[in-house]
């Protein structure tokens, strides 16, 4: 099994990282506030634009730790990693896979998604008797139900998306209820994306990028190429295939950013909003996001298909592995990441 080693995230605008010996050093005004081994990283995340030392971007490259930028309001900007690990035959396999069955790929993983989704608001119900009643919840819960078994009567993958984005919308007109916390006092009407228009949905956005960000690495680690996925559209810079995967794993991204919001550990002082209107976790909000996430990463989770427990970080690791078996022929079907 995989050791979990740490993700470095640096928040602090005016940090500089660079190389001493096996140790990546991070400067701030030419103090030095983290030391840390090699031994113990296996992603760094950049918020900052002070950058990387050249000589700490080429260990990085050899000892395969990629170096993910992302702008202060959590837009992924660049990556800097070596080589994609595995064979050149296994990235051909995946792309003729996919041009077989991305339909059949992309009805599983929108129903897996639906089926997720379903979990995360019967959780909430469960632990809130006075939704249960709520016919707009419920009317939703019947929604995602039925979809789930539409995407299988689709024709191509644009009807399917189709059928996922009315399912978003209507999902997240009740997202809002899910908050359920009587003094927060945070809001929630409508998903948007960038810019931001509120915090919920800068927490959002903000989470999402860090998930995918973590599955493009686990696909690269274990040999697929995260660009060339099966649902959506190939674009150039967009990892398009740990988008796929994440589909399946948003439910647990809106969990988490619930779970903040109804235990008040964010609060409205650790957002910042725009002269444009855009709205962006300011340095308090984003540490204390990354250091939840962290430990959520470091809890235990009953994986569905393995039925064992794993740290919770591991998912996007099992989850490529999975999708590389499926490809190599070792099993019949990849298996979905599903909440039970």
């Amino acid at each position: 099994m995989r050791k979990l080693l740490n993700t470095v995230y640096v928040i602090n605008e005016l940090s500089y990282l660079s190389l001493d010996g096996e140790n990546l050093v991070c400067r701030v005004e030419d103090e030095i506030k983290l030391r840390i081994p090699f031994e113990n990283v296996e992603n760094i995340v950049c918020f900052n634009y002070m950058g990387c030392s050249p000589a700490l971007m080429g260990k990085c490259v050899e000892k395969q730790i990629p170096i993910n930028f992302v702008s202060p309001h959590g837009k992924f900007l660049a990556k800097v990693c070596g080589e994609t690990k595995g064979n050149v035959f296994l990235r051909v396999a995946q792309i003729d896979k996919f041009r077989e069955e991305n339909l059949f790929l992309t009805k599983n993983t929108m129903a897996a998604k639906f089926s997720n989704t379903r979990q995360l608001i019967k959780r909430t119900l469960h632990d809130y008797a006075d939704l249960r009643d709520d016919s707009q919840i419920q009317n939703v819960l019947d929604l995602l139900a039925k979809k789930s078994y539409d995407v299988y009567d689709a024709k191509n993958i644009d009807e399917i998306m189709g059928i996922e984005g009315f399912c978003a919308k209507e999902y997240f007109s009740i997202f809002n209820k899910l908050i359920t916390n009587k003094k927060v006092t945070l809001t929630f009407e409508y998903r948007n994306k960038r810019p931001s228009l509120d915090p919920i949905n800068a927490m959002l956005s903000f989470v999402y990028t860090l998930a995918t960000n973590e599955f493009a690495y686990a696909l690269e680690t274990v040999g697929l190429d995260s660009y060339i996925g099966f649902c959506h559209s190939l674009r150039s810079g967009r990892v398009s295939l740990a988008c796929d995967l994440v589909e399946e794993f948003r439910c647990m991204v809106e969990r988490f950013v619930l779970t903040l919001l109804n235990l008040r550990i964010i609060k409205e002082s650790d957002f910042e909003k725009q002269i444009s209107g855009a709205v962006w976790l300011n340095e308090n909000g984003r540490k204390i996001i990354l250091t939840k996430w962290q430990e959520k990463k470091r809890s235990e989770y009953l994986h569905p298909y393995l039925k064992q427990k794993i740290q919770f970080g591991l998912i996007p690791y099992i989850q490529s592995n999975l999708l590389a078996k499926y490809i190599r022929g070792e099993i019949n079907e990849y298996p979905c990441f599903l909440i039970k």
